[in-house]
């Protein structure tokens, strides 16, 4: 019989999900290489503690049987005494074993996540925008950390306890045939049963597993993005129907974790339920050979404590499946993310120009982000050195999409940008951005200090620091505060004004001394005053350097050299604002709407 098309599907699913487990495991693995000295060691450590289990019930087997059962005198060193000694000594020796162990593997285990978690930050840091416009913070958020968590758990629990329960599995099963073949065969015949269980159970565990990560991811993104929009659902008193969004999300990863709880409250059970069935047969099975001297009371005493020695392991292995579903789905997210390696931005590649003076060119440049809806179509202008030129036009006309191409952060479908002549492709992206200075309208500040926020780690003299506040009127308010430059500053600069930010991201843009100043809306939630400061701000900041200015304010760009205006990605007029006036086009109407401009 042929199969059919769906059957076709889930083949090709199943062979692919197999296929990305292995190499999930093979790639969990390859971490472990630079710490293989202290895994071997805790592996040698995990055989002597196995050693030490398997013989205290031997050393107890020979006591039952020699000294109490059949009383045999003292001879030599064989004694209760010596007995006695030697079962304290494997004690001693099981107990030293298994905390140089603990030590060794949890050291090697936090020191792989150390460096998946700098990986997995780096990754992050360097995406291309890209990558970023198309993936929520929660997702990325929720691989950084929740994934990485799971891995950690596994490779400090997991990894050494699956080797310790393996091979005291094996030795177990070894010395229950040495003593007694048939009895062992009995003693396994409940094994099959508990294997199939978990084999029921184990897609379901790990699609739940997949489930619980997307719904974390989700939880994570909703959270970050309703913590930083708090004010504008508070404004408009949607706090109602953001609780039920949250409740339902919620409600959905309770349902998916309550799933989780059942299955492994079947596995645990299970072993032991199997466990116990198990001493029940042997002692059955064994009475009546104990009253024809058959088997030893000592053999059976020793077989009934392997037996729970086996199925500790077992119960271990059925609780240490979920754990390794869960960090397989993991290790899958963050290999996913860390694949896009290959894709980051690398800074350094291209020709390094230290000093670029500003001169940038536009040549039939075509740009769309998502390889369809053109946003620039056959964009062409110059600015020269040390021009200021204004872009304005409706939202959606392509203003922000030019300043994000200047700084490198997409890459264009046709055509060619050039500065000093040279295309963007072509130069070192840190020398380029470090050219470029850009002031948002949407200015974000970090938790830590002004001097950090405005120097941001670079190699900055407090001198240029001072000079750069000053310069910005930001030294005012600033020297008023209790610490001055070393003042705190809270998440997203919480306790500042909307002024106070903007004077502040105006000093980061000039203390790093750029080539070309970018504005981009950067006077619009500012009020009048602050505004009349920044207007001296950027004509101070404007001589000598390039300064592309997006805005909606007519005092803003009154006095640009040059006045670009887009509509549909497209310019339609280029002048100053004199010129444009008397052309009476499409900025004459702009400039007169005030619903499209504000004067």
């Amino acid at each position: 019989m042929k199969p059919t098309n769906l059957n076709m599907k889930r083949l090709k699913k199943n062979q692919s999900g197999k296929f990305h487990k292995i190499n999930s495991i093979k790639r969990l693995l390859s971490l472990t290489k630079p710490y293989l000295n202290k895994i071997i060691l805790a592996a040698l450590c995990v055989m002597i503690v196995n050693a030490a289990e398997l013989l205290k019930p031997y050393i107890l087997k020979l006591v039952i049987d020699d000294f109490l059962i059949k009383r045999i005198s003292q001879k030599g060193i064989y004694s209760i005494t010596s007995m006695a000694l030697l079962y304290f000594a494997v004690v001693a020796i099981g107990g030293l074993s298994s905390f140089a162990q603990v030590n060794l593997i949890n050291k090697a285990g936090q020191e792989i996540m150390r460096n998946l978690r700098r990986r997995v930050f780096r990754t992050i840091q360097f995406l291309p925008l890209s990558y970023l416009d198309k993936t929520s913070s929660g997702r990325l958020i929720t691989r950084a950390t929740n994934d990485v968590e799971a891995l950690s758990e596994m490779y400090t629990d997991v990894i050494i306890s699956l080797f310790k329960d393996v091979f005291l599995l094996i030795g177990i099963v070894y010395v229950m045939l040495a003593l007694d073949v048939k009895l062992a065969l009995i003693s396994f015949s409940v094994v099959p049963m508990m294997f199939f269980i978990i084999f029921l159970l184990k897609n379901k565990i790990k699609n739940n597993f997949s489930k619980m990560k997307s719904l974390i991811g989700r939880i994570n993104g909703f959270m970050s993005e309703n913590i930083s929009g708090m004010k504008i659902i508070q404004i408009f008193t949607g706090e109602k129907e953001k609780n039920n969004e949250f409740l339902k999300l919620n409600g959905e990863y309770l349902k998916s974790t309550l799933f989780q709880v059942r299955m492994n409250s079947i596995l645990r059970p299970a072993a032991d339920v199997f466990q116990n069935l198990a001493v029940a047969i042997i002692l059955w099975y064994s009475m009546s050979k104990i009253a024809n001297h058959t088997i030893e009371i000592g053999v059976l005493f020793a077989f009934t404590t392997y037996i729970k020695q086996f199925f500790n392991p077992i119960s271990d292995l059925a609780d240490n499946y979920t754990t390794i579903q869960s960090a397989l789905v993991s290790a899958e997210r963050i290999f996913e993310l860390l694949d896009e390696e290959d894709s980051l931005e690398d800074l350094d590649e291209g020709r390094s120009i230290e000093n670029l003076q500003g001169d940038i060119e536009f040549k039939n440049v075509w740009f769309s982000y998502n390889n369809s809806d053109w946003t620039l179509k056959n964009l062409c202008f110059k600015v020269k050195k040390g021009e200021t030129v204004a872009f304005i036009g409706e939202t959606g006309a392509g203003k922000t999409t030019i300043i994000s191409l200047i700084s490198g952060f997409y890459k264009i479908q046709k055509g060619e940008i050039l500065i000093d002549g040279i295309n963007i492709n072509d130069i070192k992206k840190r020398d380029l951005r470090k050219a470029i200075s850009v002031v948002l309208q949407d200015v974000f500040l970090f938790s830590g200090d002004i001097k950090s926020n405005v120097i941001l780690n670079d190699n900055i003299s407090e001198k240029t620091l001072t000079k750069s506040l000053k310069t910005t009127c930001a030294l005012d308010f600033v020297n008023g505060l209790t610490g001055g430059i070393h003042s705190p500053v809270m998440e997203r600069g919480a306790t500042f004004s909307s002024g106070q930010k903007q004077l502040l991201s105006f000093s980061r843009a000039l203390a790093h001394s750029p080539s070309i100043f970018i504005l981009d809306e950067a006077t619009a939630n500012i009020d009048t005053h602050t505004e009349k400061l920044i207007q001296k701000v950027i004509e101070e900041m404007a001589q000598d350097r390039t300064t592309l200015i997006i805005a909606h304010r007519l005092s803003t760009i009154r006095n640009a050299d040059k006045i670009v205006v887009l509509k549909h990605g497209e310019i339609i007029e280029v002048g100053n604002h004199h010129e444009l006036m008397g052309r009476g086009g499409y900025y004459k109407d702009m400039i007169q709407d005030d619903t499209k401009i504000a004067n």
